[in-house]
């Protein structure tokens, strides 16, 4: 079969190879020039927002990539959060353009994730990196059987079946906390919610996500900067990567790539687990 380089697969592939790369050589790439520290960083923003959009879990990308640039634990999640805000925003307007937007629900819903994300960022940034570490590992190792399970989302569902259940509301404070605390995954958390709780379309489901994940991101940034745990610059060349990566994936509107985008990113992700929990030390 052609390998044709100009295809979504291919340019996603040889993205990845840039990350690889990185992955087993992170202690000479934690020393190397910061251009180069750059480029890498500008990479995985593109492969992370491509993921976002076709696969979902593009943080379980992003965040360990920016532990393994030598960044603390508290400063890597806060900067994380940049270009989570960049993409996010990006989304929301897309949807309003598309004339999706129910502004007075989505910000019912991002309500209530606020009080639990603003105390999921404070706790974070008073844990140690080594414990950081170790809850991120774990919680990827729950990413990647996510990757390949099929939750049953109906793109339509009628008017007349959707169901207004109260129990979105707590399930949400939650999810805020969560999402406040590490992000990692809060996007497949907040569609199971919404989709099995309210029985609202798909369509809809993620044009309140967005809006929900920019909303609580905001103040969450203003945790991780009162103290002292952004990067700014960092943030910026990973959310420009982000934009990119995710208007490359929603021009492209893969359909029966995803299977491949989600085995290279559980390969990734295995990978990253293994040094996080089991560092080298050579």
């Amino acid at each position: 079969m052609q390998f044709d380089i100009y295809s979504h697969n291919s340019l996603f592939f040889i993205d990845f190879i840039f990350i690889f790369i990185y992955l087993f050589l992170d202690k000479w790439c934690a020393v190397m020039a910061g251009y180069l520290k750059f480029a890498f960083l500008f990479f995985t923003g593109i492969a992370a927002g491509f993921i976002n959009v076709n696969a979902g879990g593009g943080s379980s990308l992003t965040l360990p990539v920016l532990l393994f640039l030598g960044l603390d634990a508290s400063v890597a999640n806060g900067t994380n959060r940049i270009g989570i805000v960049i993409q996010t925003l990006s989304s929301v307007s897309s949807f309003k353009k598309q004339t999706y937007s129910d502004f007075k629900t989505s910000l019912k819903f991002a309500l209530c994730t606020l009080p639990g994300a603003i105390a999921g960022a404070l706790i974070s940034v008073r844990i140690s990196d080594e414990l950081f570490k170790k809850i991120l590992g774990i919680i990827l190792i729950g990413i990647i059987f996510t990757l390949f399970l099929k939750p049953g989302y109906r793109q339509n569902i009628t008017e007349s079946k959707i169901s207004k259940s109260w129990l979105v509301y707590p399930l949400l404070v939650l999810i805020g906390f969560y999402g406040g605390f590490i992000q990692v995954g809060v996007g497949f958390l907040l569609m199971s919610a919404l989709y099995y709780t309210i029985r609202i379309s798909l369509v809809k489901v993620n044009m309140h996500k967005v809006f929900i994940i920019l909303f609580y991101t905001l103040p969450t940034i203003a945790v991780f900067a009162l103290t002292q745990n952004l990067n700014l610059v960092i943030g910026l060349v990973l959310g420009s990567g982000m934009a990119i990566g995710g208007w490359w994936g929603a021009r492209f509107a893969v359909k029966k790539g995803d299977k491949f985008i989600r085995w290279v990113l559980a390969i990734t992700i295995i990978i990253i687990v293994i040094k996080l929990l089991y560092p080298f030390t050579g």
